[in-house]
Formats: C-alpha cells, sequence, structure tokens
C-alpha cells in the first residue's frame, strides 16, 4: 500500500512536469500566431519583403573641360637693381621714401659734391690753359707757313712749329677727358633710379658716410612689379605635354593666390630649364604675367594652373561617385531595371569636385552618389525623392498577395481567439 502511494505521488510530478513543459514550449508560437505576426515555418512567408534601396544618383554629363597641371611657384621681379654708390662721400639727402615707387632717372640719393665739384673746375681750368696754348701755337705755324715757301726759315724750324701744335692739341684731348671723368664723378654724387619699380628698405640714412660701390650694403634695392615673373617645377613626365602644347594660342597659365579661388593673373610660358634636377626629377619653368594692380609680391608663393588645351566633350561625373578599389576605382550605375551593377573606371583627371571619366562610363549614364551600407550589385533601387511603382496608397504589383496576408493573419488571428475560448471552457 505504501509502495502504491509513492509510486501514484511519482507519477503525478511527472504529469504535472511535462505537462508544464509542453505548456511553456507551446505558448510562445501559441502568441505569436495569436498576435498575427509571422510564424517560423509555412507558406505565409513572401519574397521581397524588404522593398527597394533609396540612393541619389545623377546622370554623367559631357562638357568642355580642361586639360590641366598644376604645381607651387614662387613670385620673383623680372628686374632687380641693387643700388650702390659710385664715389664715396657723406649722404646728403634721400628723396624718396621706403617703399615708394620710383621712375628710371629719378633722384634717389645726394651725396656731399664740393669735392668732386673742386675737381671738375680744376679740370676745366686745365682745358682752357692748354687751349690758349693752342692757339698760340697754331697761331705760330700760320707765321712761319709763308717764310718757309720764302726760304726765310729754315724747314727745322718750321717743323718745330707743327710738332708743337700737335702735342698741345693731344694735350687739349687729354685735358676734355680728364674734366669729363670730373663731370661723371660729380654727376655720381647725385644717385638717380636705374630702373622703374618699388624700392625696398632704406639701408644708409642721410649724414652718414657713403661708400663707393663694391664695398658695403646696397644704399637700396629697386624690384620691377609690372609685368612680374613666376617660376614653378614640373616633373619631367609631364615636360612632353608642356612642349606638345607649348605653341598653342590655346595654352595659358593661370596664378592663383589660393587653389580654390578664381585665377588672379594670367600669362604665358616664357622659359623652360634646358635640364632636369637630377635631385627631384622635376624642370624648372617660368611664365610672365601683368601685374599693374599688383595682386602678387616678389617672394610669394603661389599656386600655378597649366591650361595645356580644353577637352570640348570630356565626360564628367561627381568626385562623390567614384569609389576606390582593390583593382582600380569604379561606380555603381543604375541600370533601366532599377539594379545595382558595379563598373569599373580609368580616371582621366579631376577638377575640383568632379572627376572626368577616361572609360567606363558613358554620357547619359546613372551613378549612384551616396552609396547606402547595404547596397549589393544586383539590388534594386529607387532614387530618393520618386514615388514608389503602384502609387502613393502602396497598391500595386503584388498588392493582392498582401491583402490576402492580412487577412490570413487575421483569420488566425480570429482562430486563435476561439481555441483559447473552448480551452476555458
Amino acid at each position: 500500500m505504501k509502495r502504491l502511494s509513492m509510486l501514484l505521488v511519482f507519477v503525478a510530478i511527472a504529469a504535472i512536469a511535462g505537462g508544464g513543459y509542453w505548456y511553456w514550449t507551446q505558448k510562445p508560437a501559441d502568441a505569436s500566431a495569436a498576435e498575427g505576426g509571422p510564424k517560423k515555418k509555412g507558406k505565409g512567408k513572401g519574397k521581397g519583403l524588404s522593398g527597394p534601396i533609396t540612393v541619389k544618383a545623377v546622370q554623367a554629363i559631357v562638357k568642355p573641360m580642361p586639360m590641366l597641371i598644376e604645381a607651387v611657384g614662387t613670385v620673383e621681379a623680372e628686374h632687380t637693381v641693387q643700388v650702390r654708390a659710385q664715389v664715396s662721400g657723406v649722404l646728403q639727402a634721400v628723396h624718396f621714401k621706403e617703399g615708394d615707387k620710383v621712375k628710371a632717372g629719378q633722384v634717389l640719393f645726394q651725396i656731399d659734391p664740393r669735392t668732386f665739384q673742386a675737381q671738375h673746375a680744376q679740370a676745366l681750368a686745365q682745358v682752357a690753359r692748354d687751349r690758349a696754348q693752342l692757339e698760340n701755337a697754331r697761331a705760330q705755324q700760320e707765321r712761319l707757313e709763308p717764310l718757309l715757301k720764302r726760304e726765310y726759315i729754315t724747314r727745322q724750324e718750321y717743323d718745330v712749329a707743327v710738332t708743337s701744335t700737335k702735342s698741345l692739341e693731344a694735350t687739349m684731348q687729354a685735358d676734355r677727358s680728364v674734366a669729363e671723368a670730373a663731370r661723371i664723378q660729380l654727376e655720381f654724387a647725385r644717385i638717380r633710379a636705374p630702373i622703374s619699380g618699388r624700392t625696398g628698405t632704406l639701408a644708409i640714412k642721410p649724414g652718414n658716410l657713403v661708400p663707393a660701390a663694391g664695398t658695403g650694403t646696397p644704399l637700396v634695392t629697386i624690384n620691377t612689379m609690372d609685368p612680374i615673373l613666376v617660376t614653378f617645377s614640373i616633373p619631367e613626365r609631364q615636360l612632353e605635354d608642356v612642349r606638345r602644347f607649348q605653341n598653342d594660342k590655346l595654352m595659358r597659365i593661370e596664378i592663383l593666390a589660393d587653389r580654390n579661388a578664381p585665377p588672379v593673373a594670367e600669362g604665358k610660358l616664357v622659359f623652360v630649364d634646358n635640364t632636369v634636377t637630377p635631385q627631384t626629377g622635376t624642370v624648372l619653368l617660368k611664365t610672365r604675367v601683368p601685374n599693374a594692380s599688383e595682386v602678387i609680391w616678389p617672394g610669394q608663393f603661389v599656386n600655378v594652373r597649366i591650361v595645356l588645351t580644353v577637352e570640348p566633350e570630356a565626360i564628367v561625373v561627381p568626385e562623390a561617385a567614384v569609389q576606390p578599389g582593390q583593382e582600380g576605382s569604379f561606380v555603381y550605375l543604375i541600370d533601366e531595371n532599377s539594379k545595382v551593377k558595379v563598373q569599373p573606371v580609368k580616371i582621366a583627371r579631376q577638377l575640383g569636385a568632379e572627376i572626368v571619366i577616361a572609360s567606363g562610363v558613358n554620357a547619359g549614364d546613372r551613378v549612384i552618389t551616396e552609396i547606402p551600407q547595404t547596397l549589393m550589385p544586383g539590388a534594386t533601387v529607387q532614387l530618393a525623392g520618386a514615388e514608389p511603382k503602384g502609387g502613393k496608397d502602396g497598391k500595386g504589383k503584388g498588392g493582392k498577395k498582401a491583402e490576402g496576408a492580412s487577412e490570413g493573419a487575421g483569420g488566425a488571428k480570429s482562430e486563435a481567439k476561439t481555441e483559447a475560448k473552448s480551452e476555458a471552457k
């Protein structure tokens, strides 16, 4: 009897445990069915429930695009003169201000001229004395000439007079040269601008002793500002392109103070160096540009853009559309069926935010500019802002299946409620 009671208790415990296990394993499935959710298995699961991916795309366009070479250049004056004194003396006056624009021939400095004036006056006096002697010698020669014809004097006496005249003529030439040198020294005391341009820092102030040329620092430096030169270097591999278009009228060189700013000056190529720098593998070039407004300054670093020519029909896409890959650059194309295709491309060049495509994309092709993380080749996409196929109310292809699915879900829900009521009873 005791054993029978224990057996009944054991069977009851086992029944309760099995019922509880069955209840807990069946409850999630029944609850999901009652709420109308999809079942794990069954015919209710359809295809394409996620829908197309929304993307942004643009069409590849055709437009004229220049062929460019970009570099960094340095502005330098075409003519630079260091003004030095050619005579020594005390600087009396400065007739300009530092940084002024001066013209060729304008007086810049005045050195004390008194010493040079005295030397010039002495040379002029020497000329006057020798001129008087020369006139006397010529008169003596003229008086002796008729006497020689009448044989009143000897030939030797006449030759002495002729020699004296020629000697004094040579002396006069030497005196004139000395006087001219003294005049030049006096003129050097007044220092003039050799070229037109803009002056720099003044090295010596009035009252100081100015040394002669070749010793000491220059008094001032003058740089020409208009026109002005820009020197820059390009890699040797681009030299062939420059030489091919060098004589083309369309080729020009633009100078930009900032890479993204408009050009401030434009000129022509005036110099190509005759050798490649071995250390850098570059070639030095120069361009001459007008600078009447002095927008660029000697010593300034500027951006240089060589416009070789203009390609009239270049295929252009935005920079955001081109993606880097292990095998090269590529873009995502959208075909006529709104499917995504990966298309390898070859880039010709980039100008700002636009890329010129050499091959791989044709005019009118739609390229995706914003790539979602879930985008895969072959995926169906729709453009952002475009209405989905089937209209605004969502009815279209597959609409009946959606309604059937909803009806099936509602029927499953009602059946679940009926079963729950019957169990409760």
